[in-house]
């Protein structure tokens, strides 16, 4: 599971969590962001919205020299700090060393009432997948390192312009940043029979292992895949990733939910309203059928363009791709 939950006396469990990784974006500010949302989002995945307590787990390159440290560090620690509060949860600790490499993580914890959380096991036949960011995180940002190496971009730049590859890196940053707390509140709402969120293993590594542990026989099935702009034909054209294939990892990605029908498209709706601030999104991607808990995407999916938010401006055709959002 996401999060590990341990009863405790009185009724009430204690629900934690723990993740780390490497920097995979140059600002060091969104890099803190990106790593306490990609932490929280454990959580998220279980329907809590609320997190007591957070530490914060940092490594620094013995390869930096001082100034580096001093200018990088401090607006990673900011970052992260600043995601949590959004959280409504505070770092109260943690803890350093030095290392070849950064890197940044931290711990989350919370204690709750048993009805605070939903257990990522009650998916039925009839249900209908959600997914509430789209992929293609990690293609847009080793696009976006291609653009200096022109041994790689040399393989792409028939499929993307340089100025597609930059909005496209901007809105994976955006999406990788942004807390899934709002669908995590959503979850309760509109009646969620389980959830993960898409982190390493990619939409299908992910949607493979929730199946795996729902108690009745399910399968899912993937239809749609709601994809950054113009990053499948990047795929494609690198011969990496595998990106229509489900495998390519995401960071800090969507919660995949596994809604009621009839509650399937109201959630969707219900996430891009304005109450909630900009920038959320929902896509029904796939159905729960009858079958023994396994996950596949369909021969030839749908492949939902979406356009990143600040290419609106640059866009003739941002109209047409629109419509594919719902």
């Amino acid at each position: 599971m996401d999060s590990c939950v341990i009863p405790l006396r009185g009724g009430l469990s204690l629900v934690q969590t723990t993740d780390f990784f490497y920097p995979l974006v140059e600002d060091p500010y969104m890099m803190g962001r990106i790593a306490c949302a990609n932490v929280l989002s454990d959580l998220y995945a279980m329907g809590i919205t609320d997190c007591d307590n957070m530490l914060m787990l940092l490594s620094i390159s013995q390869k930096m020299n001082e100034e580096e440290r001093e200018k990088i560090m401090p607006l990673m620690v900011k970052g992260f700090r600043d995601a949590a509060e959004e959280g409504g949860t505070s770092v109260t600790g943690g803890h350093t060393v030095i290392n070849p490499w950064i890197i940044i993580g931290g711990v989350a914890t919370v204690v709750c009432q048993p009805n605070e959380f939903i257990m990522p096991d009650n998916a039925v036949p009839g249900d209908v997948l959600v997914l509430t960011k789209p992929l293609g995180t990690q293609v847009a940002v080793n696009a976006h390192q291609w653009l200096d190496n022109p041994e790689r971009w040399n393989k792409i730049k028939l499929v993307v312009s340089k100025e597609d590859v930059e909005l496209a890196y901007q809105e994976a940053m955006f999406n990788m940043a942004m807390l899934n707390r709002t669908a995590a509140g959503l979850m309760h709402t509109f009646n969620a029979h389980a959830a993960t969120d898409i982190t390493g293993f990619g939409i299908l590594g992910h949607a493979w292992n929730l199946a795996k542990q729902q108690r009745n026989e399910v399968s899912f099935v993937i239809h749609n895949l709601p994809i950054i702009a113009k990053m499948a034909a990047v795929s494609k054209a690198s011969g990496r990733f595998g990106l229509l294939q489900g495998t390519s990892a995401e960071t800090s990605g969507g919660l995949l939910i596994c809604l009621p029908r009839e509650q399937a498209a109201r959630f969707c709706a219900e996430i891009k309203s304005p109450k909630y601030g900009e920038g959320h999104q929902a896509w029904i991607i796939g159905i729960v059928e009858k079958g023994n808990q396994t996950a596949r995407i369909i021969d030839k999916p749908r492949i939902i363009e979406v356009m990143p938010r600040g290419g609106a401006l640059h866009h003739d055709n941002s109209e047409t791709f629109g419509n594919s959002h719902e």
